[in-house]
């Protein structure tokens, strides 16, 4: 996530009422109702890992109501008698487990489920929930309101750390990663953008429906839906997909789209650097709507507030950190948010990268300057929710990059980037895992070095 001007920044169900299905004798239990994040208490839940998500909604801005339905294929990692999901605000309708009815009732943003039988550890199962309702968006102190909202034209559904819960139902937390498909439609005109590999869209009485694909796995708040009046390019960049979209109410020829055209030339460059690009498609969106004040990495295909591109001549930075993301938190995501600046650090050096590449400022030059100006009092690995996303997780963060370069050596320090992505490809992982890696990589320690560069309290000793 980018933020603001600043560089920076499903159908499902659970447990039920008491006294529900507890199996035969016993041995089935209710998941757990949170998935024990403390940056993200009452998000995710436990108990099951989902594979696959298939959503179909419909939206109508007329009346901004929302219809949906979503099924749900995962696994139960544990003996359960009843499951929860994330879902806020939404009515629902019906919900059935593999076929079934299953019981079903709201606690707060929880869709409480409790199948017809229990669900033995290790059994696949399927969840499918009818629901609908005119969302609403998610208070958050740090990036203002996130989720679905309704917009002059149409609807944006985006925002992190939470969004996905306010538009279809969802184990909302990104440790449990799941491919998706994605239907959605609207009314013939606008357009139904989100995320992965275009499957074609088709019209009947008034209606247009749009389908997506992600085949990789996703976090949940990186999903998206953007929905009005754009200027939607199509193509082919390195042999995939590449959509990009202007919001109509901005220039034709403006700085926003000359921005996002030049998103396979920088994800080229990045791979350079990183490896191969992650995804089956590409792609970026920019939005009119003041309200949105950061862009975030929506997988495959990042979404960019308009603050953005104020000026007269392309940004082309922010387009980089937000394609580094798909390396650095899409396709490796953190296991838990108090590691967020494994994403947020690291995309950050991919703009002080990107910038050197393109005849900006060099890499050493960044270093120097955010190395003088840095406030080492404030931590960047577990920094607090309320500053998650300060600078000390994006630029401290990207000091402790560029540390690591300058003590290893430039050979080192991108074999350890290359294959550190590529080990953890579609996966998760923790600030501890990265060390150990780049010390088994680089063979010797380094824990000392990132302790100093991420969470100690005074200047480090330049290496």
């Amino acid at each position: 996530m980018t933020r603001g001007r600043r560089w920076g920044v499903a159908v499902l169900a659970v447990a039920l009422l008491a006294g529900g299905c507890t199996g035969d004798d016993g041995r089935f239990h209710p998941g757990a109702a949170d998935v024990g994040d403390p940056y993200v208490p009452g998000s995710g839940n436990g108990g099951y890992d989902v594979g696959h998500y298939a959503l179909k909604v419909r939206y109508d801005p007329a009346d901004d109501r929302l219809t949906g339905e979503a099924v749900l294929t995962a696994t139960a990692t544990t003996a359960l008698s009843r499951f929860q999901l994330d879902l806020a605000g939404l009515t629902v309708d019906r919900v059935r487990v593999d076929g079934a009815p299953a019981k079903h009732r709201r606690d707060g943003a929880e869709l409480v489920v409790t199948p017809a039988h229990g669900l033995p550890a290790g059994q696949r199962f399927s969840v499918e929930v009818t629901y609908g309702g005119v969302p609403e968006p998610l208070p958050s102190a740090e990036l203002g309101d996130g989720g679905f909202r309704a917009t002059g034209d149409g609807a944006i559904a985006l925002g992190q750390p939470e969004s996905a819960s306010t538009w279809y139902p969802v184990n909302d937390h990104p440790s449990d990663k799941a491919t998706y498909e994605i239907q959605v439609t609207v009314p013939d005109g606008l357009a139904a953008l989100s995320n992965g590999v275009p499957e074609g869209k088709e019209s009947r009485g008034g209606w247009t429906t749009w389908r997506w694909s992600e085949g990789s796995p996703m976090a949940s708040y990186l999903s998206t839906l953007v929905i009005g009046d754009y200027r939607v390019a199509t193509g082919t960049h390195a042999g995939k997909p590449i959509v990009t979209a202007v919001a109509a109410t901005l220039p034709a020829h403006g700085p926003a789209a000359a921005s996002v055209a030049r998103t396979g030339e920088i994800a080229d460059f990045l791979a350079g650097r990183f490896g191969p690009y992650p995804f089956d498609a590409y792609g970026g969106i920019v939005v009119a709507d003041d309200r949105i004040r950061y862009a975030l990495e929506t997988q495959s295909r990042p979404v960019y507030g308009p603050g953005f591109f104020r000026g007269t001549r392309p940004n082309t930075e922010v387009v980089a950190h937000e394609l580094a993301h798909q390396w650095f938190g899409d396709s490796v995501s953190v296991a838990r948010w108090s590691d967020l600046w494994l994403n947020e650090g690291f995309a950050t050096y991919a703009e002080w990268l990107w910038a050197e590449h393109d005849g900006g400022r060099a890499v050493e030059r960044a270093f120097a300057d955010r190395y003088a100006v840095t406030d080492w009092r404030r931590p960047t690995v577990d920094p607090g929710r309320a500053a998650m996303f300060g600078d000390a997780v994006y630029q401290r963060g990207a000091l402790a990059v560029h540390a690591l370069r300058r003590a290893v050596g430039d050979a080192a320090f991108f074999r350890i980037l290359r294959g550190w992505l590529a080990e953890r490809r579609n996966g998760t992982a923790t600030t501890a895992d990265f060390i150990g890696y780049a010390e088994r990589t680089a063979g010797r320690p380094l824990r000392p070095l990132f302790d100093a560069w991420l969470i100690g309290a005074s200047p480090p000793a330049l290496p």
